[in-house]
């Protein structure tokens, strides 16, 4: 047996040192493959940039669309994507496929100065930069990202194409000192330092790349033409370029930004990769990424009018340049990275075999981990006589491991079925100590009601299958279940699992708990036996306002059931304000948290934002909290929360029946949002340019009772706006109005019988809080 195993171990040394061989001899005939692949007088370094293959400068050194020029005017010269007259090149990255470039970027688009209240369009990228349809490039999402500079500004970044929005960012700026000196911030090098928080700038993600974008620029200052314009500075640049602490912006012409490439073809299949010659496509005419040991994979992306892109690299173990033959050449572990193995080494192709020296034991791959055998071995040449033990012996260590490994598999799964029990009691402990603190004040023992187990709802939702989800929303994605108790309900569970989105989850159970209107949605249960709790509400099968509104169709929802609609959601707000021991702002009223039942019934959602207002305060200073388009601006501006900032939101929610018009991506031919454009048209007596048709048709002179309404809920200054009763009261009565009207009930000289006097009325909310032309009806 000896003897066998040292004739096994002796063919194997001799294999693999012919294998070491032939991978010496290969490595030598690299150069030659590479100059026939490329042209033998291709220039492959410019400047200080080396140009690999598929890039190239003359004519035979590229693949089509990776021409570059090389500008020997500069000393040293200096690459350019290709023809030269547009993006510098600091770097070219095979392994990933990117392209780190110096541009155009800014001129005199991206910089420069705007006025309060107005926007700029402008574009990034594109044909005049040298990114057309055909080229091989987008920018890459992972190392870039989207920064602005100036007071009181927001931007949007849009696809060119389709003008879908993918990224935008406000900066503001505070007219008192910080806490914290922005020097002394500086000197501590912590990342939150150099990163821009949305005070002076700001900075985002870019989520989709593409060759072209467009943007959009909006100051949130309001028009005044004493302040004269705002200053502000625009760009996109490579992740971590950028910090705040810099006293100066650099030239555009310095900014480096980073590309994504590809070679565009349709020839490698969706979704699929192989190994080899055989993986990559042969419809370019050449011997693109056609090296041994390399691997070729379809992107599944666009780059610029190309549907299929693939890009290769060298297999494990290999390292080079895929696109070239033989380019993939194998990597001697031994030699090049010593730490990894510190006893006998011996190289093979793709891998390396490491073991201990003849002679010892132990693991050769940590220092001193070969031990000497302490027990010399002595070599027996005689066959075994006990062939009967050998069987037996083989058979009962099979046994044992067997035994051994299904022991070790039950262990496993009662282990983790104790630890996951575990987790939730101690989650369920947690959860329900912090929603005792938030009831301290107010019941106690609803933390002790409606608790639903973990298991319940994974029985309902089928453990949490996408195929019963109901959609997404900011802090959750929502499911369909089915409880024991033959109940359908909706189950919100968090997307993230932070301490913030628990403060949210336990925010909105403390406060559905203690309240019960019939336009809110009911709170049925929690589960807080997971890190982030989960809440289980009324099963409301209509869908939001927000959906019913902004439909494809020319008909939307009837005016009348608009103004049933408005007056529930008023009554929700108000009784929040107003009826509850102590008033709640809900700091997110918009048309996606309105729910309707297929009555088109209200119910009001989402209370994560939420905040208690103490009865002795008129307001509370947050961290700002809301959705843009429905955003108080005095509240954005000061960070003081008051019951006049749901007004604001409640009176765009009313804009927006009224126009059929998205708040969050309006924009006038002026470049003004929603707001401003509709007061505006409705102080000039130009309303109906902006009413939605189906409005206008079926409306009649509650139509503009309803427009000053809102008019008067979104002036700028808090102080300005009436309370949500006093809506709420206005409300009803032009309901009663428009309701009376519709059932025909005309005395004999034709007037209205009066159904009833509204305590507050439009004019007289109007004449103590608008400057609004008021019509005559």
């Amino acid at each position: 047996m000896h003897e066998l195993r040292f004739r096994l171990a002796t063919t194997w040394r001799l294999l693999l040192v012919a294998t070491t061989v032939v991978a010496v001899v290969a490595s030598s005939q690299l150069l030659m493959a590479s100059a026939a692949a490329r042209g033998v007088n291709c220039t492959t370094k410019c400047g200080d940039v080396s140009v690999p293959y598929p890039f190239g400068i003359g004519i035979g050194c590229h693949l089509a669309g990776f021409n570059l020029t090389c500008n020997t005017s500069y000393v040293p010269p200096r690459l350019f994507l290709g023809d030269g007259r547009t993006l510098e090149i600091v770097d070219i990255s095979l392994d990933n496929a990117t392209v780190r470039v110096r541009g155009p970027q800014g001129g005199t688009d991206m910089q420069g100065s705007i006025p309060g209240g107005g926007a700029i369009n402008a574009s990034w990228g594109g044909l005049g930069w040298g990114l057309s349809d055909d080229a091989p490039y987008i920018l890459s999402e992972q190392h870039n990202e989207l920064l602005l500079r100036g007071c009181s500004l927001f931007v949007e970044l849009l696809v060119s194409s389709s003008h879908e929005q993918i990224s935008s960012c406000a900066s503001i700026c505070i007219s008192e000192d910080p806490l914290i000196p922005q020097g002394e911030c500086f000197k501590t090098e912590t990342p939150s330092c150099k990163r821009c928080t949305g005070v002076i700038c700001c900075q985002a993600p870019i989520p989709l790349g593409r060759i072209a974008y467009d943007w959009q620029l909006t100051s949130l200052q309001q028009p005044d033409p004493d302040n004269g314009t705002y200053n502000y500075t625009l760009f996109i640049s490579e992740v971590g370029w950028f910090q705040t602490n810099q006293t100066s912006i650099y030239p555009f012409s310095e900014m480096p930004a980073v590309l994504k490439w590809a070679v565009t073809s349709g020839a490698v299949p969706f979704n699929q990769s192989r190994d080899g010659n055989a993986t990559c496509p042969s419809d370019l005419g050449s011997t693109t990424c056609h090296s041994s040991h390399s691997t070729c994979s379809n992107l599944n992306r666009h780059f610029g009018s190309h549907s299929n892109s693939y890009t290769c690299r060298c297999w494990n173990g290999y390292q080079g340049n895929p696109y070239l033959p033989d380019g993939c050449q194998d990597i001697d572990e031994c030699s090049s990275l010593p730490k990894m193995c510190y006893g006998r080494c011996t190289n093979i192709p793709g891998d390396y075999v490491c073991e201990c020296p003849q002679g010892s034991y132990g693991d050769p791959r940590v220092p001193n981990g070969c031990l000497e055998s302490q027990t010399p071995q002595v070599a027996s040449h005689r066959p075994s006589s006990h062939p009967g033990l050998s069987i037996g012996l083989g058979v009962g260590s099979f046994a044992l491991l067997l035994f051994l490994f299904l022991g070790a598999m039950f262990l496993t799964r009662k282990l983790t079925a104790r630890k996951n029990k575990r987790q939730r009691e101690r989650f369920f402990v947690q959860n329900r100590g912090q929603l005792l603190q938030q009831l301290v004040a107010h019941r106690t023992d609803i933390a002790e009601r409606m608790i639903v187990s973990l298991e319940e709802l994974e029985r309902a939702t089928n453990n949490f299958d996408r195929s019963r989800e109901l959609g997404n929303g900011g802090h959750g994605t929502v499911y369909k279940g089915i409880l024991s108790s033959q109940h359908v309900v909706a189950i919100k569970k968090a997307k993230i699992v932070i301490q913030r989105e628990i403060d949210h989850f336990i925010n909105e159970v403390a406060i559905l708990s203690q309240i019960n209107h019939r336009n809110i949605v009911k709170l049925f249960g929690r589960c807080l036996e997971t890190e982030v709790p989960l809440l289980v509400y009324e099963f409301i099968s209509n869908g939001t306002l927000h959906n019913h509104l902004h439909v494809e169709a020319p008909i939307s929802i009837p005016w009348k059931d608009r103004l049933r609609i408005v007056v529930e959601i008023a009554k929700a707000v108000a009784y929040l304000h107003s009826l509850v021991s102590m008033p709640i702002i809900h700091r997110d009223i918009k048309s996606p948290n309105i729910l309707l039942d297929e009555n088109l019934n209200v119910k009001l959602s989402d209370f994560g934002a939420s905040r208690y207002l103490p009865v002795d305060q008129t307001g509370l200073d947050t961290t700002v909290q809301g959705t843009f388009g429905y955003l108080d601006p005095m509240y954005y501006s000061t960070g003081h929360l008051t019951e006049k900032s749901d007004v604001y939101s409640f009176g765009v929610v009313l804009i927006e029946l009224l126009t059929r018009k998205k708040p969050v991506s309006y924009r006038s031919s002026q470049g003004h949002g929603l707001v401003n454009h509709f007061v505006t048209l409705l102080s000039e007596g130009n309303l109906s340019q902006i009413l939605d048709p189906q409005v206008t048709q079926e409306g009649d002179g509650e139509v503009v009772d309803v427009a000053l309404l809102a008019a008067i809920c979104v002036k700028f200054i808090s102080t300005d706006r009436p309370t949500m009763r006093q809506v709420e009261m206005a409300l009803e009565g032009i309901h009663a109005a428009k309701d009376f009207d519709s059932r025909d009930l005309i005395d004999d000289e034709g007037d209205f019988i009066p159904v009833n006097d509204p305590p507050v009325s439009i004019t007289d909310m109007e004449a103590t809080s608008l400057n609004v032309v008021i019509y005559s009806h």
